[in-house]
C-alpha cells in the first residue's frame, strides 16, 4: 500500500472518524451498505476499511446469517474500527493489505470499499485480488470521489493549504480526488477478470455543522497534516483557521451547505 495510507497514525484515525465521517463518509456508507444488502450475500469482506464507517452501516443493513469481514492495512484505523462492534457481533477484523488479500480464492460473495481505491499503489493487481477470493457470480462494489471540480470541499482544502507555501505544497488532496475516470477504472477492471461492469454517478447535498470542526479534521485528518509539519514555514492552527473561513465563504455560515459528488462502480464476477 502507500505511504500516505500508513500514515493514517496518531491522532489522525479518531480526527479522521469524528471530523470527516459525519459530513463525508456517512452519506456513501449508509448508500454503499443499502447496495450491498439487497443482494443478500452470505459472507462479505470489506478492504481498506478505515475507521469502520461503511463497517457499521453493512452489519446493520446486512441479513443476520451474513458473515461480515472487515480489513484495512493500518492497525490505527482499525482499532478505532473495533470500538464499533460489541464481541457478540462476530465481525471478523484483519489486517491486510489489498493488493495481497491474505484470504482464500473464492471465500466471498461481495467485496466492498468505500474511497479505498485511491490510495491502491497498484490498482489492477488490487482489483484482481478481489476477483480472486470473490465466489462465481460475486459482486465487486466500490466508491471513488469524483474530480475537485464536482466537490468543492477538496478543491478549497487544497487551495487553501496551497497557499500557505511559496514552494512544494502538500499534495495530498490530489490522491482522493484524482482517480476518477470511468473508462480507464472499466478497463481495468475488465483485464482483472470482472464483466457487466457499471458506474453510478452518486450526489448527496449535506450539511456542514461546524465549518471549524470540519476544518479541523480536513487539516489533521489525514496525512496532509504530516506534510504541513514538515515543512516549517507553516503554522498548522493558521491553515485549520483559514481553512475554516474559506469553507463558510463557500457554503455559508453555520450550518453550511455543500454538494458531494461520488462514483459507485459494481463489476460481477462469472
Amino acid at each position: 500500500m502507500t505511504t500516505q495510507a500508513s500514515n493514517f497514525t496518531g491522532n489522525i484515525p479518531k480526527l479522521y472518524d469524528e471530523n470527516l465521517g459525519p459530513c463525508i463518509f456517512l452519506p456513501y456508507a449508509r448508500d454503499m451498505a443499502r447496495r450491498v444488502a439487497e443482494i443478500a450475500p452470505g459472507d462479505v469482506l470489506e478492504i481498506a476499511a478505515g475507521t469502520g464507517i461503511l463497517s457499521r452501516e453493512l452489519k446493520d443493513a446486512l441479513p443476520d446469517a451474513s458473515h461480515l469481514t472487515i480489513s484495512d492495512l493500518n492497525p490505527p484505523m482499525l482499532e478505532v474500527a473495533r470500538t464499533k462492534f460489541k464481541e457478540r457481533e462476530h465481525v471478523e477484523i484483519r489486517q491486510a493489505d489489498a493488493t495481497a488479500l491474505p484470504f482464500a480464492d473464492a471465500a466471498f460473495d461481495v467485496v466492498c470499499c468505500q474511497f479505498g481505491v485511491m490510495f491502491f499503489p497498484d490498482k489492477p493487481q488490487a482489483y484482481r485480488e478481489a476477483h480472486r477470493v470473490l465466489r462465481k457470480g460475486g459482486r465487486y462494489l466500490f466508491s471513488v470521489w469524483g474530480p475537485f471540480e464536482e466537490n468543492a470541499f477538496g478543491r478549497i482544502a487544497q487551495q487553501t493549504i496551497a497557499g500557505f507555501f511559496d514552494a512544494d505544497p502538500p499534495t495530498f488532496y490530489r490522491t482522493p480526488f484524482g482517480y476518477h475516470d470511468v473508462d480507464t477504472i472499466k478497463a481495468s477492471l475488465g483485464d482483472a477478470g470482472f464483466h457487466r461492469v457499471a458506474a453510478h454517478r452518486v450526489r448527496r447535498d449535506v450539511d456542514i455543522p461546524d465549518a471549524a470542526h470540519f476544518a479541523r479534521g480536513l487539516v489533521l485528518g489525514n496525512p496532509v497534516a504530516e506534510e504541513i509539519r514538515t515543512r516549517a514555514s507553516a503554522d498548522t492552527e493558521a491553515v485549520i483557521a483559514a481553512l475554516a473561513a474559506a469553507l463558510h465563504d463557500a457554503f455559508g455560515r453555520d450550518p453550511g451547505r455543500m454538494t458531494l459528488n461520488a462514483i459507485v462502480l459494481q463489476a460481477d464476477r462469472d
